[in-house]
């Protein structure tokens, strides 16, 4: 294009970022400033996208990995037609407005991904491409291409110094992803001051050994170098990282090169000064040249030109296989077939099994009528047990359903959430409870984001048994339940565990996380007709009271089936006793007023809590005179039974101390019972 107006649309995203910036008084000017060449490059030269049609299937995918650099993206989607005016970028980070200080999926079209915690964007982008190529393994045709597009992402210096980065960075060199294409804003400067404090790696170097193509620009400004490198990068079947050296708050006379430029607004001075140095008028404000906004519109244009001609590929395509066609329309459009949930496994009285083992059945089951389903676990697949059968191996020369994460749980969650953003597959992952601390903040940002993405967790409690407190989660049930939209389901028999699977496939707009037993628990008899229904309400009725109720047991987990057995002995010695399970609290916190209280009705206040974690979050359901029997303390190394018998976990205690419950003599969290080895004594 011509220079003079390839040069005025580039100074018109970095001021169009300075102003909106300013005008917030709050946020990151230098990486827009630094990075808007790199940006106008991709979006003019290789970027296909529609931004009529944001949701076109076959887009390529954009990833600010860098999030806190959202006035870069917000600029390009307003100058390319996405909907968004000026007057939403005056609104940058106001209270409603559609551009929040980090990109938020769902709320702005054209933003692909929920970021700002760094790292968590290039792994999404890893994710991507590995949904990129299972589809296009599963429906292209010789002649036939209707999956094809890469993904392009900006990536900092503070997402390559992030684990979770280096985690995703090392896989996709395995898998060779070679659809990925990342350019690095290497800018040499970090919040706190030069990269140099607290980084001297050579970079490319740890990504030559990951498996990627690398090269550098050595001018951040020169575009014919930058679309040059991208040109390389696509021609090469390996994922790309391209380090482009850049200059943080490029034209600030005095903050540019500076980490005085990262965090705050220029100011009104230098906000002048520096559209002075760009040629700008300095005086006017979110200004927009007439020929570069003719030029950035384009994109309209050549968007409807690009659906156009996928459209009619896609007609093609459904004339020659129109089953094919079918149900790649379903599945992109994240509908599920009918009759799915019958091939749920169903578990007769008098069976047991450890939950994890039904959780393997659900998979087999579900993965033979949901061909969408796809996933993998951190190394203990054989543990996890989450392997889809004849569902094949997802590698560098395969793209099937068994993705092997590695011990790799930080990236595996967040490659997890980049299958769900792209759209066209069911994830999940997997790997022991006890590690999902380490998976927190790609869990929490699918919530944040409304992802479908499933993470299962098995060896749930204490009854693990002999690996030890290390492994044995307490305080997670309390953790995960915390984190708004997500919910945390653990079954008490097979039925429940199935049909929690059941409720994980239905929720395609909010994360779930199953937790599954290592230990057999029996099939309770209240699961055969209640489990069903009760699952999706969160909690029900697993066994009535002989009579009209006197005390409620409240459990989840392995810890029901002891309720039930306490509840007999309450019965034979004259206590009518309900017992209820709630493999969901959360969900069950959803429901109506009135299921709540035909499950938990307020007249019976002896109520006790039944749960081998801590006791936080308990007393919404037990009460002011009920009682918890909880672990308000670490496991230890033994056998699961003698664990639950020394931890207090048995009938005879829970009965005991409902027993005291309704004499008033117990109330609050009951103490866990010490050990009498003297390990970890409370």
């Amino acid at each position: 294009m011509d220079p003079r107006l390839e040069q005025s649309a580039i100074t018109t995203i970095r001021t169009l970022a300075i102003d909106t910036v300013q005008a917030a008084n709050s946020g990151h000017p230098g990486a827009p400033m630094g990075c808007a060449p790199m940006a106008h490059t991709i979006w003019t030269r290789h970027l296909r996208h529609a931004p009529r049609t944001p949701g076109w299937f076959d887009r390529d995918r954009f990833v600010l990995s860098n999030g806190h650099a959202s006035a870069l993206l917000y600029s390009l989607l307003h100058l390319t037609g996405y909907g968004l005016t000026i007057d939403d970028l005056k609104s940058f980070r106001q209270w409603g407005s559609l551009t929040p200080g980090h990109p938020e999926y769902g709320l702005t079209a054209g933003v692909e991904a929920t970021t700002g915690p760094l790292g968590q964007g290039f792994a999404n982008g890893v994710g991507m491409a590995i949904a990129e190529r299972r589809l296009a393994e599963e429906f292209n045709r010789p002649g036939h291409t209707v999956i094809d597009h890469r993904v392009f992402a900006i990536v900092s210096d503070g997402d390559l110094q992030e684990g979770l980065a280096s985690e995703a960075a090392s896989l996709a060199g395995h898998l060779k992803l070679g659809k990925l294409i990342y350019l690095w804003d290497d800018n040499l400067i970090q919040l706190d001051g030069p990269t140099s404090t607290a980084w001297s790696e050579d970079v490319k170097k740890r990504f030559d050994a990951y498996g990627w193509h690398t090269s550098s620009v050595a001018d951040g400004n020169d575009v014919a170098s930058i679309d040059a490198a991208i040109n390389a990068a696509i021609k090469d079947d390996r994922p790309s990282l391209i380090a482009i050296r850049t200059v943080i708050g490029f034209g600030s006379p005095n903050k540019a090169g500076s980490q005085k430029s990262h965090g705050a607004p220029l100011g009104p001075d230098e906000v002048k000064l520096t559209k002075a140095a760009y040629g700008a008028n300095p005086d006017a404000t979110f200004d927009v040249p007439a020929d570069v906004a003719e030029f950035y519109r384009g994109a309209i244009t050549s968007g409807e030109t690009l659906v156009a001609a996928h459209t009619k590929r896609l007609l093609a395509y459904a004339t020659a296989f129109p089953a094919e066609a079918a149900e790649l329309q379903r599945r992109m459009a994240g509908g599920l077939p009918s009759g799915w949930g019958h091939a749920l496994p169903v578990y007769e009285l008098g069976g047991d099994a450890p939950t994890r083992n039904v959780s393997q059945s659900s998979i087999k089951a579900l993965a033979a009528v949901l061909p969408e389903l796809i996933g993998g676990s951190a190394d203990l697949s054989e543990s996890n047990l989450t392997d889809i059968h004849e569902g094949g191996r997802f590698t560098a020369t395969e793209s099937g359903r068994n993705i092997s994460f590695g011990v790799r749980e930080h990236a595996m969650a967040a490659i997890t959430n980049g299958i769900a953003y792209h759209g066209g597959l069911i994830p999940f992952s997997a790997t022991f409870l006890t590690f999902s601390d380490y998976m927190r903040g790609s869990l929490r940002l699918a919530a944040l984001a409304g992802l479908g993405s499933i993470f299962v967790f098995t060896h749930d409690s204490i009854g693990l048994g002999e690996d030890g407190p290390t492994h044995q989660p307490v305080e997670h049930y309390a953790a995960l339940r915390a984190i708004p939209n997500l919910r945390f389901f653990r079954p008490g028999d097979p039925n429940e565990a199935a049909h929690a699977w059941g409720v994980a496939i239905e929720r395609r707009s909010a994360p779930t996380v199953l937790a599954f037993t290592r230990q057999k628990l029996p099939v309770l008899p209240g699961s055969i007709t209640g489990a069903a229904a009760g699952v999706k309400r969160g909690a029900y009725v697993v066994r009535e009271a002989s009579a009209q109720a006197q005390a409620i047991l409240i459990a989840t987990g392995s810890e029901v089936h002891l309720a039930v057995s306490a509840a007999e002995l309450l019965e034979a010695s004259g206590t009518p006793t309900r017992v209820v399970s709630a493999p969901c609290l959360e969900l069950f916190g959803d429901q109506d007023a009135a299921y709540r209280e035909s499950v938990l009705p307020a007249a019976v206040r002896a109520r006790v809590g039944i749960e081998a974690g801590v006791s936080l979050g308990w007393d919404r359901w037990t009460g002011s005179d009920g009682a918890i029997i909880a672990m308000d303390r670490f496991g230890a190394s033994a056998p699961a039974p003698t664990l639950f018998a020394e931890f207090g976990f048995t009938p005879e205690r829970i009965a005991e101390v409902a027993r005291g419950v309704i004499a008033g003599t117990h109330r609050g969290v009951i103490p866990t019972p010490h050990l009498h080895d003297g390990h970890q004594v409370s």
